[in-house]
């Protein structure tokens, strides 16, 4: 039993092989079941599709939650292999409460769920749930794992850039409605509802729907949408720079010592 639950293990935690055989295989099947399910949700909302196809839809369903299920399940008995999952009982406490296995969870939940639901709207509501099966294929995606990684290691940055775009929001709109309410105080009624025309300006979108018709307001808005630019630029520098800091790591030579003469091994 623990060589059947250490050779599932190989096969389903990418990080613990590299991908050959039967892993490699199991990989790309389930890439391939998500890049479908993916297909579905959005065909499922075109009404000639759903009305010509839908027991097709629904039978997919029916396999690809099962399929998640057993995998679920599979990755639940196995995680213990994990040096950080290592203990039989809380080991397997702390996956389930990972973030990894949360999403896994999301991904299958909805449908039990809503075979017992007799409310419509809440049925609606879960099937949008059906989305997180698209970020199981992160784990599987190099390209993903280094996005995750780059976030992680930039986080204070990012989380300190976006309070600054939060509080110049909140100064512009403040700014903004205390100039335009006289003139439209039915669309700049509030600093909350100013706050839309904010992020429409800011972010240089300009929907139309609410605009300054002062002077004063036009030249704060022509302001804030050049500010908003060079705000917005910051997170998107950041990350630019993670990725290229990430990137260099990984080109860089590991360099190792001989045990027996100490010379410098280089690993590329």
């Amino acid at each position: 039993m623990l060589h059947l639950r250490k050779s599932l293990f190989r096969i389903l935690e990418t990080s613990a092989g590299k991908r050959r055989g039967i892993s490699l295989i199991f990989n790309l099947l389930l890439i391939t079941i998500i890049t479908l399910n993916a297909l579905a949700i959005v065909l499922h909302t075109v009404p000639e599709y759903n009305q010509r196809f839908a027991r097709l839809f629904y039978d997919f369903e029916v396999f690809s939650v099962g399929f998640f299920t057993v995998e679920y399940v599979l990755r639940i008995w196995v995680c213990v292999e994990n040096e950080k999952y290592h203990h039989w009982f809380w080991g397997r406490v702390r996956y389930i409460f990972s973030t990894a296995a949360l999403i896994d969870f999301l991904a299958i939940f909805p449908f039990y769920f809503t075979l017992f639901a007799t409310d419509l709207a809440i049925v609606r509501i879960l099937r949008l749930f059906r989305i997180f099966r698209l970020f199981r294929i992160s784990r599987y995606s190099h390209a993903f794992r280094m996005i995750q990684s780059v976030v992680k290691d930039k986080k204070e940055e990012l989380i300190l850039s976006t309070i600054l775009v939060i509080f110049m929001l909140i100064i512009v709109s403040s700014v903004m409605y205390y100039v335009e309410h006289s003139a439209q105080p039915d669309k700049f009624s509030s600093i909350p509802a100013t706050m839309w025309w904010g992020v429409t300006a800011m972010t240089t979108v300009g929907y139309g729907d609410i605009h300054p018709i002062t002077p004063l307001g036009k030249l704060l808005g022509g302001t804030a949408a050049i500010v908003g630019i060079g705000l917005f630029a910051l997170p998107t520098g950041i990350l630019v720079s993670g990725f290229n800091e990430h990137i260099r790591v990984q080109k860089k030579p590991r360099i190792t010592y001989c045990p027996h003469c100490g010379k410098e091994i280089v690993n590329h």
